[in-house]
């Protein structure tokens, strides 16, 4: 079902441009991420004609992460290391508290923080969980094995109606199945932190790996303002406001606390700072993907990931696969393009290589977990491949071909509608 065909025929100066992107759609010159993608994952309210800060590229047409790359391999990381041992040292604790908190699921990254802080650098750390909405089975048995491994671990058993519907909403308002997730994901590290009284908070990779703007490595909770809780019915989750939450889905304050950052009164007087544990670590994914193996018996996916060519990335939850279709159907960025430019970056595979796996793969359909999750989410199929699929397509993204196929109007590979 397509919403308004009309807006999809008019000439390109004429062409409807969603979410603030670019109008002119380019490609880094090192890797083959675009310059569609939004620097900022998080979108709490939809708006059609928002200003998004999104991928910046250089007058050589390189885009920020790869620039970051290229400033990797200049970093003395042996001082690096040293300003995490005088962190760890001034924070280290000898009466068996914790002394930091590392998020996570158990997947591959948040193995490798934790066994490598505690073994290597004699910390204690506590871990968290914010589940995943679907665990996927391999996933499961992943976290299970990384507690096994040597770890406390608090998994947040949130209110499962809330997710549900939150999700539901997330898909419907904002094709984004993942908001709520990462909302709940981000905020539950300082909340526990507060509560145990734990002064670090070590998240994986930096952001400015993936072209995110941050000003720096270290956050404090005192100095950083999470939230405002002032103006609360006009925050918006699920693409509607927390006023009409209440109104039509009869949600109060209480059902949707664990989403939301912690308040004043839950940090006041705490002293916790928050970094990534990638500024002081030089951190490959591949690398930190073998360490996690060897030491805490994590396996990747027993079979490839759909929508990319890897098995390892992100598999926890059965709404992964789904979720970065949604990426390619709003931005025209698909997993395969996420995955390539990282392990382009990391010189793993040639950009020649990474474009072939994306012409190959990008924008495949995830159907192995997709009418379960539409099953569990109540969201007819036909809806979400028909309706809402096409309403999310900007104009100046898609086009239809002679067959009245949808087709990206660029694509890296120079095979779009409109190359």
């Amino acid at each position: 079902m397509i919403l308004d065909k009309k807006k999809y025929d008019l000439p390109k100066g004429e062409l409807e441009r969603y979410y603030g992107l670019p109008a002119d759609v380019n490609f880094c010159s090192k890797c083959v991420m675009s310059n569609q993608r939004p620097a900022s994952a998080i979108e709490f309210k939809h708006t059609i004609d928002s200003k998004k800060t999104t991928m910046a590229f250089d007058s050589e047409g390189v885009c920020d992460s790869c620039r970051n790359g290229e400033h990797k391999d200049r970093i003395d990381w042996t001082k690096r290391e040293e300003e995490l041992l005088q962190l760890l040292d001034k924070y280290r604790r000898t009466d068996g508290g914790y002394d930091c908190l590392v998020p996570g699921s158990g997947g591959k990254d948040s193995a490798y923080q934790a066994h490598v802080l505690k073994y290597k650098y004699g910390m204690n750390p506590l871990t968290c969980t914010w589940p995943p909405i679907l665990y996927t089975e391999y996933g499961y048995k992943n976290w299970k094995n990384w507690v096994d491994s040597g770890f406390d671990n608090i998994a947040w058993n949130r209110n499962g109606k809330v997710m549900k519907l939150l999700t539901k909403l997330s898909i419907e308002n904002l094709f984004h199945p993942f908001q709520t997730f990462i909302l709940g994901q981000k905020n539950l590290a300082p909340k526990l932190a507060a509560k145990f009284d734990i002064p670090l908070i070590f998240y994986g990779e930096n952001e400015a790996e993936y072209g995110n703007p941050i000003a720096d490595n270290t956050t404090s909770l005192r100095d950083k303002s999470y939230f405002s809780y002032k103006n609360l019915d006009d925050i918006y989750l699920g693409g509607i406001s927390v006023a009409e939450l209440k109104e039509k889905h009869g949600l109060g304050y209480a059902d949707i606390s664990s989403f939301l950052p912690p308040t004043e009164d839950e940090i006041k007087g705490k002293n916790i700072e928050v970094h990534y544990l990638g500024y002081y670590l030089k951190w490959t994914p591949q690398e930190v993907y073998y360490y996690a193996v060897e030491n805490t018996v994590f396996k990747a996916r027993p079979f490839r990931t759909q929508g990319t060519y890897s098995k390892y990335n992100s598999i926890d939850d059965k709404i992964d696969d789904l979720h970065y279709y949604t990426t390619h159907i709003k931005f025209g960025i698909g997993r395969a393009t996420y995955d390539a430019s990282q392990e382009i970056r990391n010189k793993h595979i040639t950009r020649e290589e990474g474009v072939a796996l994306v012409n190959k793969f990008d924008g495949e359909f995830p159907d192995k977990y997709f009418n379960e999750i539409m099953e569990y989410l109540d969201i007819n199929p036909d809806y979400f491949r028909e309706e809402l699929s096409n309403r999310f397509r900007s104009p100046h993204l898609w086009g239809i071909n002679n067959d009245k196929d949808w087709k990206l109007r660029h694509t890296v590979m120079k095979l779009g509608l409109d190359d």
